[in-house]
């Protein structure tokens, strides 16, 4: 998703037809099938510690709990084959390869470019990574393979500028936060290795997948295909440029949006570096999406953002900014100084800490952030929506919030919760405060309360009210809003609740409206407070 033209990279896929590929995708996948090739499988080979092991990076204890069955009677499993070659990079015997492929062969493997071979026939090397990936929506569980590029565990050195990535940490979390809600169209704007385009063809008819890297979009067409995924649609091109003049009714980013200083010597990554100077990728992402989304709808992305010392508007406020005349909800996740940041950078590049090229490069961000007076750069979500022309004032919004805590438990991701957030609040915002008196509501059945007293004091020195799915917000009670949550249980609407709180607590029954209501607005925005009915 460069501004500047890309070079075309060798294909993935070399001289191999659509049919013939698509060929020996299927049999990839029923050896897969037959192989148990799955999260829970692989795990299983090695165990919980030397899994968390290879997390951090480490492959020695998985290496050594495979050298272990190795020696066993019948040798290696087949999963256990492909583990070894395409998890931990090792290289395996042809026959062992052999074994474990059944339908597709080693020489199937080396057409697709999954593997080579060496000189002497006798040993594979995988040539790409494939490993299993699970997942848990709102249709329930899943599980994909996922092909990419071979990473730094085993270059054992930097990446190559055009590296495909596979499923990381940013990819989980956007799909985390997809809306899960059906939909016509859906546009993946920088798609990579595919895997957004997959997870929205769950929820969409059709979808539209783009990139800048021919090479992202062979590999995303092979994952698609290996997958058995239908209706997605890949275009090469720059952001918006393959869908000019188009609409659609989601679109989703998972964009380029790490800061790089555009300097001669310094890599520039396909899959993380967007060509523009500072968090201007990020900017022209966002305000491109009026011109995309049908009215009504949604946006979602990830990115990055800078907090300049000199600048007078907040970081938050700019993030705002850029969306002009879009609904916008901007979440903050985390903030990281400039020296953590591009720390974090170098090394996923694959350039080792302790190094003359590492020292080179940090030099380089530093003087990069120094020229524009940033200090610290802003991590987060954003989700924006196209307003309805149609709708009627109150149902807009602008929230921007820092949630720098840990998030609840989701085991559906993080989407569920936020599209009932989002037509909660276009529901109550849809009432006057006489209609939201009338209504009735029930608190949501992930929240608790919790009272803190002193030793031997009757009333309670805090009142908090804690959320445990969504962002986990805690919220601070005073007694007033405590009894009311307290009373929300669909039988009494929220006006007759506020009349009883007044006489008991001996308080005008207006003025008490006055400070609740606006409470209980929050509350159901937030997911805390749900609508009886």
């Amino acid at each position: 998703m460069s501004t500047e033209p890309a070079s075309t990279p060798e294909r993935v896929v070399s001289a191999v037809d659509d049919a013939r590929a698509a060929e020996l995708l299927e049999r990839l996948r029923t050896d897969l099938g037959a192989a148990s090739y799955t999260v829970a499988a692989v795990d299983a080979l090695w165990g919980p510690a030397p899994a968390a092991a290879l997390h951090r990076g480490e492959r020695v204890p998985a290496r050594r709990a495979l050298a272990a069955q190795r020696v066993a009677p019948g040798g290696l499993p087949a999963r256990a084959v492909l583990a070894a070659l395409f998890v931990l990079g090792d290289d395996v015997e042809v026959s062992e390869l052999e074994q474990a492929l059944p339908a597709l062969g080693v020489a199937g493997a080396i057409e697709l470019g999954l593997v080579t071979v060496d000189r002497g026939g006798a040993s594979a090397r995988a040539a790409l990574d494939l490993r299993p990936y699970g997942f848990t929506d709102a249709r329930g569980g899943g599980e994909w393979w996922i092909i990419s590029d071979v990473g730094e565990l085993m270059l054992d050195g930097a990446l190559g500028e055009q590296h495909v990535l596979g499923v990381g940490g940013a990819s989980m979390t956007l799909s985390g936060l997809m809306l899960p809600t059906p939909t016509a169209t859906v546009l993946d704007l920088g798609t990579g290795c595919g895997i957004q385009a997959m997870h929205a063809s769950r929820f969409a008819e059709r979808v539209v997948a783009t990139d800048i890297s021919e090479r992202a979009l062979m590999i995303a067409s092979l994952n698609l295909a290996l997958n058995g995924i239908e209706g997605v649609e890949l275009r090469l091109g720059s952001l918006f440029e393959p869908v000019a003049g188009e609409r659609f009714d989601r679109i989703v980013s998972n964009p380029p949006f790490v800061i790089t200083p555009r300097a001669e010597g310094v890599p520039e990554y396909d899959y993380r570096d967007g060509g523009m100077v500072g968090d201007a990728l990020v900017e022209a992402v966002v305000g491109g999406m009026h011109e995309h989304l049908q009215p009504g709808e949604i946006a979602q992305l990830l990115g990055n953002w800078e907090y300049r010392a000199e600048e007078q508007l907040d970081a938050l406020e700019r993030v705002g900014g850029w969306a002009g005349a879009l609904d916008h909800w901007v979440v903050e996740r985390e903030v990281q100084h400039v020296t953590e940041y591009a720390e974090t950078w170098i090394r996923d590049g694959g350039t080792k800490p302790g190094t003359a090229e590492f020292d080179r490069l940090y030099d380089v961000w530093l003087d990069d952030f120094a020229a524009r007076g940033v200090e610290s750069v802003g991590f987060g979500y954003v989700l924006l929506r196209r307003a309805d022309a149609a709708a009627s004032a109150p149902r807009r919004f602008a929230r921007l919030e820092r949630l720098h805590g840990p998030l609840g438990s989701n085991a559906e991701g993080l989407g569920a919760h936020l599209a009932e957030c989002l037509a909660a609040r276009d529901r109550q915002a849809q009432l006057d405060d006489a209609a939201l008196a009338a209504a009735r509501f029930v608190t949501a059945g992930d929240v608790t309360e919790e009272r803190h007293y002193w030793p031997g004091d009757d009333d309670p020195t805090a009142m908090l009210l804690r959320q445990g799915g969504g962002f986990c917000r805690v919220i601070t009670l005073d007694t007033g809003l405590a009894a009311l949550v307290g009373a929300c249980d669909g039988e009494l609407a929220i006006g007759a609740i506020v009349g009883a709180l007044a006489e008991l607590l001996d308080v005008d029954e207006a003025a008490l409206a006055r400070e609740l209501l606006p409470a209980v607005r929050t509350l159901v925005d937030d997911g805390l407070l749900r609508f009886a009915e």
